[in-house]
């Protein structure tokens, strides 16, 4: 059994702290203010605990941060950067701006042109093993998706054994993990995000993914 710390309290920490706890994992659910989680502990199916974002980067061998990408950084600080030493970090963020919406159907990022959210956080913790993952479809699809064929979930990040671990995660999820290189490359990955929303903007269709095919 793993330890999970799952940070956020919205849809996507909802959908993969109970798709971790399906596969048997033990999950903590983090917060400034742990009482909202309450009533997600109350439904919970196994080992599932609440918390500040101290107490579950203490417990947990492997963190995912599930938060707005204009909070992470302060959710990591709150954490305390030390207890995030040598953990696994899914970062599922994207860097949208809250206060622009989209333009074009395109969403609006606060991060520059030759830069992404999780360089940022990698800069900001270097002793943690961060790996993008999940940032690039709906949570409704997250955890095993009714697709027509398996869709692709794109990672990267510089530790190896992180990224292993991850794709197991990914594998368990009902994805196929593909993994395309170092920190830098979450650059084109959190554009993905964009990419993905911009149907839902324009047309209303929310329901797809990517897939990676190789000859």
């Amino acid at each position: 059994m793993k330890k999970i710390a799952v940070f956020g309290t919205g849809q996507v920490g909802d959908t993969l702290a109970n798709g971790f706890l399906g596969v048997g994992d033990a999950v903590m659910r983090a917060s400034r203010e742990p009482a909202k989680l309450a009533d997600w502990k109350a439904k919970a199916k196994g080992e599932a605990t609440i918390g500040s974002f101290t107490d579950a980067a203490t417990w947990a061998d492997t963190i995912v941060l599930a938060v707005k990408g204009s909070a992470a950084e302060a959710v990591l600080d709150q954490a305390g950067i030390a207890n995030l030493a040598g953990k696994t970090i899914i970062d599922t963020t994207n860097p949208i701006d809250d206060a622009a919406g989209p333009q074009g159907g395109v969403l609006t990022y606060f991060t520059k042109a030759n830069e992404s959210l999780m360089e940022r956080l990698q800069a900001k913790v270097p002793a943690a093993n961060f790996v993008k993952a999940f940032n690039s479809v709906g949570s409704a699809f997250m955890v095993q998706p009714k697709f027509a064929t398996k869709p692709a979930m794109f990672i990267c990040g510089n530790n190896a054994g992180a990224k292993q671990a991850v794709s197991g995660v990914i594998e368990a999820f009902g994805w196929q993990p593909v993994d395309m290189g170092g920190v830098e490359l979450a650059r084109p990955l959190e554009a993905l995000c964009q990419l993905w929303c911009a149907p839902g903007f324009l047309k209303n269709d929310w329901k797809h993914a990517f897939g990676w095919i190789t000859t």
